[in-house]
């Protein structure tokens, strides 16, 4: 008979999972519930942490489902040294640069984090979800800030 090996890396992030989940919705319930029309404080992250537990028993399930142990394989460099930094970027220049600019280039620096995106398709993609942003967050929501910054204006 053929001893079935677990995933541990799989494993270990259903535990992760689970482990957040658990202390979160513990901490939900010290917080008034309400209903699912009247929601009080705690309910949102309480149905949060049981989306939560819910991956982490798929991630688990599939931990033990597996017929063999994957190799984890190398770090992405290329990906954490792009995709790491891009959300940092905008939260240091937004203000400065204005939405749009900083939006435009924090997709252009995470969208470089492939080797399969060439400059051209990453350029593309800054100039739709900078569009999309614009449109959604500043036109439709009509959320007050400036689209362009002090650091533009001479």
């Amino acid at each position: 008979m053929a001893m079935k090996t677990v995933d541990r890396t799989d494993a270990a992030a259903g535990i992760l999972f689970l482990l957040f989940a658990l202390y979160f919705g513990l901490q939900s319930l010290g917080l008034e519930l309400g209903t699912a029309f009247r929601m009080g404080p705690g309910y949102f992250p309480l149905v949060l942490s049981c989306v939560l537990a819910g991956f982490g028993l798929l991630v688990l399930f599939n931990a033990f489902k597996s017929g063999s142990a994957t190799d984890a394989g190398t770090l992405a460099w290329r990906g954490m040294l792009f995709i790491l930094p891009a959300p940092v970027f905008f939260g240091l220049t937004v203000r400065g640069l204005g939405f749009v600019p900083a939006i435009f280039l924090t997709t252009l620096i995470a969208g470089l984090a492939s080797l399969k995106m060439r400059l051209h398709w990453a350029l593309l993609l800054a100039v739709g979800v900078t569009l999309f942003s614009t449109l959604v967050f500043s036109y439709a929501l009509g959320l007050p800030f400036r689209r362009f910054g002090p650091w533009l204006s001479f």
